[in-house]
């Protein structure tokens, strides 16, 4: 029971902290020009509810213990490769500038835009790229534990 309060509470968190980008992206579009409505009122948006990555594949179970809540955010320039890495730790987040193609070692691919929310896979190689023109801005936030790495990297597999 209190391994199932402490998951509750992590993924609540996770849900604000995602909920606060959201936020501060609907904030600083307002304030960007007049070709927008003013916003008078506060909106939620579900991004997505879902228990599999972006690749269909169910999420695992979540970790045993207490869990450690970590957010990040990436810049990554145009042009930019990631190397090729993988997560054991479930992972979400939202691209808030650019675009993003997101590559897994079998081939499949799956191109994030502005605004858009992603949920990570687990377990599974893959990279990203910046196949764009301006930089990507992406906030992602994991649910891991004390001294756990959020990505493992793969340098003995080539970008190409």
């Amino acid at each position: 029971m209190k391994q199932t309060k402490r998951w509750g509470m992590a993924a609540s968190l996770m849900i604000c902290g995602i909920a606060a980008v959201c936020f501060s992206m609907t904030s600083c579009k307002e304030t960007k020009g007049q070709e927008e409505n003013a916003l008078t009122e506060v909106r939620s948006t579900e991004m997505f509810r879902t228990s599999q990555s972006w690749d269909g594949v169910e999420l695992p179970d979540y970790l045993q213990g207490r869990p450690e809540l970590v957010s990040v955010k990436y810049e990554i320039p145009a042009g930019q490769k990631l190397g090729w890495h993988h997560h054991p730790v479930m992972n979400y987040g939202i691209l808030v500038q650019g675009e993003l193609t997101i590559i897994s070692e079998d081939g499949t691919e799956k191109t994030l835009h502005e605004g858009e929310a992603v949920v990570e896979m687990v377990g599974t190689v893959h990279h990203g790229e910046n196949r764009g023109t301006k930089p990507v801005v992406l906030y992602m936030f994991y649910s891991s534990q004390k001294d756990m790495p959020l990505s493992v990297p793969h340098p003995e597999i080539p970008l190409e």
